[in-house]
């Protein structure tokens, strides 16, 4: 069915405090806490709000949803289990050895450039992300006219971005047009929760909100494929029963939470 693996991904972040130590020379007693709340202050102070630049954004999870050959597995790279360079060349590694598809909500505009900006901070190696026609592969001449890089590209899809037609007061959040659809959406917590349930030693919940991310993300591309007329409505009506199953079989409890929540918003 599909030959090429989808790979859908999705990240977590929380303020990069190590790195505000060291931009601002800040007290080595101040606690995480402490750091980000002076962080967020000036950010509100220059902006209005107080969302961090993109390189001051430490990845704590990435969540990703692989669907290849007769399979579908979703899983975490994450904290405190790993740390934030493991993380990072764990997925990249993932992306050397399969070539997907990737598939992402607002990728373009905050996953990918935080996976940038990270990965070259912890000095990581990606060669064949990054590879757009000039890499030491039997088939990179093929990625100088489809790459991971290029916005205009399908070899990574940025759902959000294509279904607004790259028009930022177009864009839909995902959580609404995921309910929208008939599936669960977010259940529990926001990206603004993360940096509360971080400092409360929520790791786990952190991960598995993530991982609810990726499985609506992955519905919304089953839609989409039959929307830009790549399978019909029988083979996207059997995809979405086949990850329900998948999802069960996993019997944890948010993919419980999940499919209950999958049951009460079908139309």
């Amino acid at each position: 069915m599909f030959s090429t693996p989808i790979l859908v991904f999705d990240i977590e972040t929380i303020p990069d405090t190590p790195g505000l130590r060291r931009l601002h020379g800040l007290d080595p007693a101040l606690s995480d806490a402490e750091v980000a709340e002076l962080a967020f202050q000036q950010r509100r102070a220059q902006t209005g709000h107080d969302f961090l630049p993109l390189h001051l954004q430490r990845i704590v999870a990435i969540s990703c949803a692989l669907r290849a050959g007769e399979t579908f597995k979703v899983w975490s790279l994450a904290a405190p289990a790993l740390s934030e360079a493991e993380i990072l060349q764990r997925f990249f590694d993932g992306v050397e050895k399969f070539t997907p598809r990737l598939v992402s909500w607002n990728g373009s505009g905050f996953d990918l450039p935080v996976l940038h900006y990270r990965g070259l901070i912890h000095a990581i190696s990606a060669a064949r992300y990054w590879d757009m026609g000039e890499g030491n592969y039997a088939d990179s001449r093929e990625f100088r006219w489809n790459n991971y890089i290029n916005r205009y590209h399908t070899r990574h899809l940025d759902l959000m971005d294509l279904l607004a037609l790259y028009q930022p007061r177009a864009n839909a959040p995902l959580d609404e047009l995921a309910r929208l659809a008939g599936f669960p959406g977010k259940l529990g917590m926001d990206g603004s929760k993360v940096w509360e349930a971080w400092l409360a030693g929520k790791a786990d919940a952190i991960r598995d909100y993530c991982e609810t991310d990726v499985v609506n993300t992955y519905l919304v591309f089953n839609r989409f494929r039959l929307l830009s007329g790549e399978v019909d409505r029988a083979t996207t009506d059997t995809e979405e029963t086949f990850v329900r199953a998948e999802l069960a079989r996993l019997n944890k409890p948010h993919w419980r939470e999940y499919l209950e929540a999958w049951e009460s918003t079908a139309p």
